[in-house]
């Protein structure tokens, strides 16, 4: 993208990095993110989620849905799940694994959940 582009000229996932970037700029004390990555190509994404882990540096919380688990993996600190409308997992992202994730998403206790 070059900063002379307009909006209406950027393709959807364009346009959806430029609104995640506005949202992180300005964004004070709290932000929620509904997948935010999931119109975007590899590289938005990889820098979406950079985007993520520096605003969040700057004592920001963020909570961002996501489908994306492997990404989410390296960029949360924290992983939270719910099935059926109840924290089936809620612990730091270190150490967990998409199999755990899944595990918690389907309703099953894995070994690592709620460590």
């Amino acid at each position: 993208m070059t900063p002379t582009l307009q909006v209406e000229d950027l393709s959807g996932g364009q346009r959806q990095a430029v609104a995640i970037a506005r949202s992180l700029l300005r964004a004070k004390k709290a932000l929620l993110l509904d997948e935010p990555t999931a119109a975007l190509g590899p590289r938005q994404s990889d820098l979406v989620c950079e985007a993520i882990k520096a605003v969040a540096s700057k004592g920001i919380a963020l909570l961002v849905v996501s489908h994306d688990l492997e990404r989410m993996l390296t960029t949360a600190t924290r992983i939270a799940v719910l099935h059926r409308g109840r924290i089936a997992m809620d612990q730091p992202a270190s150490g967990l694994t998409i199999r755990d994730i899944v595990s918690a998403m389907m309703g099953r206790h894995a070994e690592t959940a709620g460590a």
